[in-house]
């Protein structure tokens, strides 16, 4: 595992819950469930993506000492 795996999922889930919200809004404003669902799906991938880089990040600060 590298170093900075972690930075660079923290990074790919915030990337993914700003799109999410994004399709999740646009969804809503044009009544398309779909866009809507397939947002709120992209956010909480985002969500986990970011709770494993912050989780290797910790994991890597630890062993660091």
């Amino acid at each position: 595992m590298e170093k900075n795996d972690g930075m660079k999922d923290k990074i790919k889930g915030m990337k993914d819950k700003v799109f999410g919200k994004a399709k999740d809004s646009y969804g809503d404003a044009t009544n398309d469930r779909s866009k809507q669902a397939e947002g709120k799906a992209q956010k909480a991938k985002g969500e986990v993506e970011k709770k494993v880089g912050e989780a290797k990040h910790d994991f890597d600060d630890k062993n660091d000492k």
